[in-house]
């Protein structure tokens, strides 16, 4: 009896923080559409649903996605010590983490895809754009939990250490969009972001799949190394070098994971020229694997 009591106490406790958790994590997801609608300017529900423009639902879901990502590194539960401090810190960390994401966003269509306005496109229902633009935000989300869940504390230290792991993850994301644009432009005369103005949906999974596992690689990084305030730079450093041989690892498993799954099949043929979104969505699937396996080992 003693016992169910305890765990009934217990049960009791949990359920407040998961309450607390729960409502800000759905009032900030709900935050999504109208704060897309409100920096676009556009009105979600017309797009939405009188209109059926399915690249701008894509686009939000990633958005609604990359939140959630986001916030499941904020939660604490009964480790916060009391309700005041989990809903703090939630709030806290939600907010920063939406911030990160928008930002993220701002920064991967200026920087990494410049040639072309990614809102233009989407509201023309190009579906490419709009897988693409998810896939950025997904893979801001996951390295932003990952920085979420490294750092210790609420303090404005911690978000000086929250942002400057953002910004070093940035700039890997926009390295690894340089080199894919590069490799493609190389075998096919046209640049990749030509590619996914013409909707070039097959590339665009396959692109989405080499940035949502970067950033998993650059997760798995993080768990080396001990979060210290007093040698933040050197942490990040060594988190960017890690990151880097793991991204390397990533990419030769990955291919040779392909290599096997799809034996016999000329992949860039399929995916850069017939345009074969199975195909490319067995490359996602397997880059996805890949990394979460490393994600696994390295915990």
């Amino acid at each position: 009896m003693n016992e169910l009591m305890t765990t009934l106490e217990i049960s009791g406790s949990l359920i407040g923080y998961l309450a607390i958790d729960m409502a800000v994590a759905i009032l900030l997801l709900g935050g999504i559409r109208y704060t897309m609608g409100m920096l676009g300017k556009i009105n979600t529900a017309d797009e939405l649903a009188h209109k059926d423009n399915f690249a701008y639902g894509i686009s939000m879901a990633g958005g609604v996605a990359a939140m959630g990502i986001a916030l499941s590194g904020a939660i604490t539960g009964e480790l916060a010590g009391s309700y005041e401090i989990e809903l703090i810190g939630m709030l806290a960390y939600g907010l920063a983490g939406l911030i990160l994401i928008k930002a993220g966003r701002y920064i991967h269509d200026r920087y990494a895809l410049p040639a072309f306005d990614k809102q233009t496109l989407i509201i023309d229902r190009n579906i490419a754009v709009a897988l693409v633009d998810a896939a950025s935000v997904i893979a801001t989300a996951i390295v932003v939990r990952a920085a979420i869940m490294w750092v210790e504390g609420l303090s404005v230290d911690t978000f000086i250490a929250l942002v400057a792991a953002w910004v070093v993850s940035q700039v890997m994301l926009v390295v690894i969009t340089r080199l894919f644009e590069w490799k493609y432009s190389k075998n096919n005369g046209i640049s990749f972001q030509t590619a996914l103005v013409n909707n070039h949906i097959a590339l665009a999974i396959r692109y989405s799949g080499y940035l949502i596992s970067t950033a998993m690689s650059v997760t798995a990084a993080s768990y080396f190394i001990i979060f210290n305030m007093d040698s933040l730079w050197t942490g990040l450093m060594q988190w960017v070098v890690i990151s880097v041989i793991l991204m390397v690892l990533l990419t030769i498993l990955t291919s040779l994971a392909k290599l096997l799954v799809l034996w016999g099949i000329n992949r860039r043929e399929e995916v850069e020229d017939q345009q074969n979104i199975g195909i490319a969505t067995i490359e996602l699937a397997t880059s996805f694997s890949i990394a979460f396996l490393l994600m696994a080992l390295m915990s």
